[in-house]
């Protein structure tokens, strides 16, 4: 069974509402509070129902909610990141402690906000995630560094052009298929099971960096 295909404004609601807390949830937390970010390729999804072929080789198995938020991820560029635009990148921390990024995810402006912050990511390294605004931008011989501004703070991050760009369309879960590299952010509850509100998935052979 495949849920039916929601509109925008209903996506931008879920996909908020799960990736808010589990995204900033960086500190000590109840087992059923913990985040469960799961990459791979879709090995199937049956109902509610999602196995993904995790990275480490195993077959993950998620419960997916009802009403399910399905995001491709696609190819963005260098000039979508500019003065206004709402992004989440991963940084890692250089000897000099400047930021530098790892990957960025361009949001649509109808999921301005989504996870808002500077906080412990799980990307190899001592990474972190920034969903901020980016307030400045220039433009250098390698990239280019902006500063972004969120709520409580402001980080000034080095953006490398041989970065990762991407973006989030509203989609359907009838177009997430077999073989397909997936992000999961999902929440692992007491009984150790998954539960996840959305599933982002690479649109035409693209790997969610994120």
């Amino acid at each position: 069974m495949i849920q039916p295909k929601y509109g925008f404004g209903r996506l931008a609601t879920v996909v908020a509402a799960i990736l808010v807390p589990i995204a900033l949830c960086s500190g000590p937390a109840r087992a059923d509070e913990e985040p469960a970010r799961v990459r791979g390729t879709v090995a199937s999804l049956e109902g509610t129902k999602l196995v993904v072929h995790a990275k480490d080789g195993k077959d993950v198995a998620i419960t997916l909610a009802d009403k399910l938020g399905a995001i491709a991820v696609v190819k963005a560029s260098m000039a979508d990141i500019k003065q206004g635009t709402f992004i989440g990148t991963a940084t890692a921390t250089q000897p000099d402690s400047t930021l530098r990024s790892v990957e960025v995810v361009v949001f649509p402006d109808n999921m301005r906000g989504t996870a808002e912050g500077h906080y412990p990511w799980d990307l190899p390294g001592s990474s972190m995630m920034t969903n901020a605004t980016v307030s400045n931008a220039v433009k250098g011989v390698d990239g280019q560094t902006v500063t972004v501004t969120y709520k409580g703070g402001e980080k000034k991050i080095d953006i490398p052009a041989n970065v990762p760009v991407v973006a989030l369309v509203p989609s359907s879960a009838a177009d997430i298929q077999a073989g397909q590299a997936v992000f999961v952010p999902g929440q692992r509850q007491a009984d150790g099971s998954i539960h996840a509100g959305a599933v982002l998935f690479g649109k035409d052979g693209l790997v969610p960096p994120m």
